[in-house]
């Protein structure tokens, strides 16, 4: 799987590219990340200007239209298959599981980070991008939601995770519109708190029920919405 990042900051994933499940993915050729400089297509060279202010006034600052669309005309370029077009931007869908595993299914994704005020609208009008955003807040830019949806995904696709079944009863994972059940590892007990005794004892039908138990308990004292929607 392929993911571009459109971005001002490349810099910005030089940690996150090198670090855990990610770092190990690329390396085994599963998933690979190409970042580009939106000042690389810059117009005035020498201040590689991307960015102005908004027509009809206002603060802050838009990035225009004719930077943005040249660079990703210029990048579909760069492979055959065409890429699955996100832009980060508060106002979109929200970026949830069932996203992350429709997302899995792609080869090709890229993502459009926006800074200042966003985008030129005429970005949306020609390239029609997927709008999407990860949460009710603003961020000081698209880089850090796309770590987020590149997290999300790539921990999906086959060979990623050690064990392919890790992610199958994640919260939230399609089918299971449940939050995860509590899980426990050694020491038995820690200042006084223990393993529950069902845990313990092999019988996997009595595990397997009171995992289901506490979920619904956890879904109804965290999230009860989403049982709502499981109903």
């Amino acid at each position: 799987m392929r993911f571009d990042i459109v971005t001002l900051f490349p810099a910005i994933f030089d940690g996150y590219l090198t670090q855990s499940l990610l770092e190990k993915a690329i390396a085994k050729g599963l998933v690979e990340i190409h970042r580009h400089d939106l000042r690389d297509w810059a117009a005035d060279t020498p201040h590689r200007k991307v960015d102005d202010r908004p027509f009809g006034g206002g603060p802050g600052m838009l990035l225009q239209v004719d930077v943005t669309v040249p660079c990703v005309e210029d990048i579909e370029r760069m492979a055959e298959t065409p890429s699955r077009k996100i832009m980060l931007t508060p106002q979109g869908e929200r970026f949830d599981q069932r996203m992350a595993e429709d997302l899995a299914l792609s080869d090709r994704v890229m993502l459009l980070c926006g800074r200042y005020e966003g985008f030129d609208q005429r970005v949306v009008d020609i390239l029609e991008p997927e709008e999407v955003s990860v949460g009710d807040f603003v961020l000081n830019g698209g880089e850090v939601a796309a770590m987020t949806i590149i997290d999300g995904v790539v921990r999906l696709l086959p060979g990623v995770l050690g064990d392919q079944n890790s992610h199958v009863d994640d919260s939230f994972s399609r089918g299971n519109r449940l939050l995860e059940f509590p899980q426990y590892t050694r020491p038995r007990d820690f200042r006084g708190h223990h393993v529950p005794e069902v845990l313990l004892g092999g019988n996997h039908e009595a595990i397997a029920a009171w995992r289901a138990e506490q979920s619904r308990i956890r879904t109804k004292q965290r999230r009860a919405d989403l049982l709502d929607e499981e109903e």
